[in-house]
């Protein structure tokens, strides 16, 4: 996704990326985040851009209710191209040990709800764009057929937070496990989630692929199963929820802006994600 950045001239969201992808993490563990520090290393310091990805760390930490204590900015030159840089960073939480989420309250039965993603999210460019730009030769400041925004636009969303609508949650012993589906999909995500005796079922008609995917998918030839390895294909974020539970944390999300769609459920066997229509 960097490289998008790179190629736009535009850094302002990167930051939020980072900061949101880890809170994600560690909220699927149950814990809320308490700080942020960031790594940001480039062969030559360009103020405006340090500034720029730093604001969106800023952001990013906001978004998660967490503060940013501070990083280390790094100039290595002939190390980076230029005008390229690198970020990382890390993030401590904290969860009471009885509450932590490990799987271990799941049961054959339980819902899946899914909440939608606003794209890619931060996994999965380096085959979006060698699909999108370098074999399809796609410019950036184009619109695809069914996109409302710029290709540009859709590729730099930022990853969504969703610790403060669905922490509380958490807290309140509503959600038996989450996962969070990014590098390996619903297919390798979701099964860390679930005890080694529980497997899942997934309606894939249940929700509509957004037009990003479809698109890489279109351009690629790319088969579904590597669609469904590779990203995270609308949803990203997976609650394991007892089915009499479901109506409240559906109600309490959808309050919170969040698009909550039933996607499957929790059965007992094999310890594997099977996606019905796929």
């Amino acid at each position: 996704k960097l490289k998008i950045a790179f190629m736009t001239g535009r850094h302002d969201t990167v930051g939020v990326d980072i900061v949101c992808h880890c809170a994600n993490d560690i909220l699927a563990q149950g814990a809320r985040p308490l700080f942020f520090l960031d790594y940001l290393a480039c062969g030559r310091l360009d103020e405006e851009t340090v500034v720029s990805v730093v604001s969106g760390v800023a952001e990013g930490c906001v978004r998660a209710g967490c503060a940013l204590l501070g990083g280390e900015t790094a100039e290595m030159p002939d190390f980076y191209a230029v005008g390229e840089y690198d970020l990382a960073g890390f993030i401590v939480g904290v969860v009471e040990h009885s509450r932590m989420l490990d799987g271990s309250a799941v049961q054959p039965g339980d819902v899946l709800l899914g909440l939608a993603s606003d794209g890619l999210h931060t996994n999965g460019y380096s085959l979006a764009r060698r699909v999108l730009l370098d074999e399809a030769g796609l410019p950036l400041e184009s619109t695809p057929e069914g996109f409302e925004c710029s290709l540009a636009d859709e590729l730099l969303r930022p990853h969504r937070c969703y610790t403060k609508p669905v922490l509380p949650l958490v807290q309140e012993k509503r959600i038996h496990a989450i996962a969070h589906i990014t590098g390996g999909g619903l297919i390798e995500n979701l099964p860390r989630s679930l005890p080694e005796d529980c497997g899942a079922v997934i309606d894939r008609t249940a929700w509509n692929v957004p037009p990003v995917f479809r698109l890489i998918q279109q351009k690629g030839d790319v088969p579904d199963g590597e669609m469904y390895r590779v990203f995270n294909m609308g949803i990203v974020m997976v609650l394991v929820v007892a089915p009499g539970e479901v109506d409240h944390v559906a109600s309490s999300l959808e309050a919170e802006g969040e698009r909550v769609i039933r996607i499957g459920l929790v059965e007992s066997g094999p310890h594997h994600v099977v996606i019905e229509g796929v």
